[in-house]
Formats: structure tokens, sequence, C-alpha cells
């Protein structure tokens, strides 16, 4: 029995529609070490929560995917040490002080709501 023609591009179909629902995530090493290649840009990361610090009006917490370790930036809840996360974001640089320099990932601010 002969598989039907169309069956090669169903399954290619199927392929490119799974690989599109899983984010390309940036290796952390890749921002740190070419920071002018991200800065001003959306980034989606996955790692490691390492540290994590609130005071205020301030959240931020470490990530570390295994090739690196990158500040994030956020307005949302901050996450539990240890646990994994995907995050995206925009690349700031944080400071610059001579030829030393440190990026950051600003986490995307949580959708709000509608008022009734």
């Amino acid at each position: 029995m002969e598989t039907p023609r169309s069956a090669p591009w169903i399954a290619a179909a199927a392929l490119i529609a799974l690989l599109a629902g899983c984010a390309y995530t940036t290796p952390i090493r890749d921002i740190v070490e070419h920071p002018r290649d991200h800065v001003d840009k959306q980034v989606t990361v996955e790692g490691e929560v390492k540290e994590v610090f609130g005071l205020l009006v301030v959240r931020w917490y470490t990530l570390d995917d295994g090739s690196g370790e990158i500040g994030v930036v956020t307005e949302r809840p901050l996450p539990r040490r240890g646990e994994r996360i995907r995050v995206t974001g925009t690349v700031r640089e944080a400071y610059a002080l001579g030829e030393r320099s440190a990026v950051v990932l600003v986490e995307e601010a949580p959708a709000r709501a509608p008022r009734p």
C-alpha cells in the first residue's frame, strides 16, 4: 500500500507548528559576552534562580542557565530560589565604568486586567 503524496507535507507542517510553539532561548553566556549584540533587544532565557532580592519597589533575582548568570529586574512576584523558570524581557545596560560594564534583563511587565 502506498502512502499518500501529501503525507510528507503534513508531517513537515506538524513539525513546524511544534517548533514554533517552543520559544528559542538565548544562552546567558552569549548576552554577557556580547552585550552590544543584545542591548535593547528582547530575549528569552531559561535557568535556575540563584539569588532573590526584594526591597520596596525593587525586585531582582539572578538566573543561571549553566553557561552564565544574569540579573533580572521584575515587577512580578519574585520566584523561589532553586526554581527553574523561563523569562522574556529586554536586555539593558545596568552600568558602564571604563572598560567594565554589566547588563540586566528587564522582565516584561505582567498584563494588566482591564478596569470594569
